[in-house]
């Protein structure tokens, strides 16, 4: 299960990445392109990072860094969905992807706490 999350996260951040490089290069779409690239990578290394954590407290703090960025990575996703129409089916696929991972982030999260709490 484990392995599977790592190489979905990372398969997050790369269909993001392909998608920003079929964004229109202007200077109103940079900005947006910027935070969905440095967000949908940061889930990928932020999961990572999470699985190495030394206690669970560290756990839970790293994946709640991984939530955030999820979350971030589908709000761009959403707002690249009004003005891109024409990519309205590959964007939905990778936001479908963004909220699954964000179901499974705040599991685990919860998981965590609990686990942490019976300790």
């Amino acid at each position: 299960m484990k392995n599977e999350l790592i190489q979905r996260t990372k398969q997050f951040a790369l269909g993001c990445w392909h998608f920003c490089f079929k964004v229109p290069k202007s200077r109103e779409y940079n900005a947006f392109v910027n935070q969905l690239i440095r967000s949908s990578s940061s889930v990928g290394a932020n999961y990572r990072a999470s699985q190495r954590a030394k206690s669970t407290a560290d756990f839970i703090n790293k994946l709640k860094i991984v939530e955030e960025e999820c979350d971030e990575s589908v709000y761009w996703l959403e707002i690249f969905e009004e003005i891109f129409p024409e990519q309205i089916q590959e964007i939905s696929i990778l936001k479908k992807e963004g909220k699954e991972l964000l179901a499974i982030i705040v599991a685990s999260i919860n998981t965590a706490k609990r686990n942490q709490k019976r300790n």
